[in-house]
């Protein structure tokens, strides 16, 4: 038989199960109200003639596919596959699906948003920086849910989910201050990003606070990935400074990227020539080369929340504007900063990107 010449239909199973098409939607349909003796018939006749139900035609009738589309912009930071795996694996516990788009230097969120109105997506979840106003309010006025995770948008329109990564950046401040640091650098992400510029914030005012003087906490841009994070080591020690006590990868991968170029390239020890923090907990920061003090992102409880905001089982629901919810992280203790563990710190010999 030609591929594709004979494709058996819903009609097709109802008429040898004895039921109506509705009766054979009902069956597919997890939740739905339908006698378990009519489910079985069903089943047992969708069997026999190797029928499975198109969820492109269901969505034609009901207006509704069922399909999530995530939009990421950074895989050169590990913390986003992390995501993108609790994201499938929600998603999947509610009989739904995910669209993925990647985004690049040669695509903008916008234009991403664009070809993701081609298809029929319930909700839009974006982990990038940019996102304009016109398109939210294109995607809302389709009643399509834009929701941001782990960022912000000031004056968007936009609502979303994120770790407080103020609050997270002042607790790697305290610890090293307890520590005895005096001199810091921070290694940086995306100047443009709300994420980036939080944990910056939230780490050099607590400082400043302390009494820490303002040349003495350095900026060195890393470009959110381990190779960016080794660059900005070499460009500090090119301009000739001295050694800092303390270096704050504002993600664990530039954390662990300016570890391995402290020691294979500057032959400096961790934590005792210079401590090291990051901030994620991506599992690969608790492996033994690194065993990374970090500020643990709650993703499971951040996706859920997320989820929850887009009300998928509500779309006839507003959606709601400019709201902004963030949920504090867990400060992970191993072995990259000297002396004892703070007061409320969790002391982790696994890694977890679970909270």
């Amino acid at each position: 038989m030609r591929r594709g010449s004979f494709r058996t239909t819903s009609f097709d199973v109802a008429a040898l199960a004895g039921v109506s098409q509705s009766a054979v939607s009902r069956a597919f349909t997890p939740g739905s109200s339908i006698a378990e003796e009519t489910r079985v018939k069903v089943f047992e006749a969708a069997k026999k003639l190797n029928y499975v139900p198109n969820s492109i035609a269901s969505s034609l009738t009901t207006h509704r596919s069922n399909i999530v589309a995530v939009l990421l912009g950074n895989l050169g930071n590990p913390f986003y596959v992390h995501v993108l795996e609790r994201f499938s694996q929600e998603l999947q516990k509610q009989n739904r699906h995910i669209l993925t788009f990647m985004l690049g230097e040669e695509m903008s969120t916008d234009s991403a948003i664009m070809k993701v109105l081609q298809y029929q997506v319930d909700a839009v979840v974006v982990t990038s920086a940019q996102l304009s106003t016109r398109t939210i309010s294109l995607c809302h006025d389709r009643g399509i849910p834009v929701v941001l995770f782990n960022r912000y948008i000031p004056n968007s329109g936009a609502f979303g989910v994120r770790c407080d990564n103020v609050y997270g950046g002042s607790l790697i401040a305290d610890a090293f201050l307890k520590a005895g640091a005096q001199s810091f650098l921070m290694i940086t992400g995306d100047p443009n990003g709300t994420t980036s510029q939080d944990r910056v914030r939230g780490f050099k005012e607590r400082l400043l606070e302390s009494g820490v003087k303002r040349d003495a906490i350095l900026e060195y841009e890393g470009q959110s990935n381990y190779d960016g994070a080794k660059r900005a080591i070499d460009r500090f020690m090119a301009d000739g400074r001295k050694v800092p006590d303390a270096i704050f990868g504002i993600n664990d991968i530039m954390a662990m990227g300016a570890m391995d170029a402290l020691k294979v390239q500057y032959d400096l020890r961790v934590p005792d020539d210079v401590m090291v923090a990051g901030f994620d907990d991506i599992p690969e920061a608790a492996r033994l080369p690194y065993r990374l003090t970090t500020v643990r992102q709650p993703i499971r409880r951040m996706v859920s929340a997320t989820i929850d905001l887009l009300h998928l089982d509500d779309p006839k629901r507003p959606i709601e504007m400019a709201s902004d919810t963030p949920i504090v992280g867990e400060f992970i203790w191993r072995d990259t900063i000297l002396g004892d563990m703070p007061e409320g710190a969790v002391r982790s010999v696994d890694a977890q990107t679970a909270g």
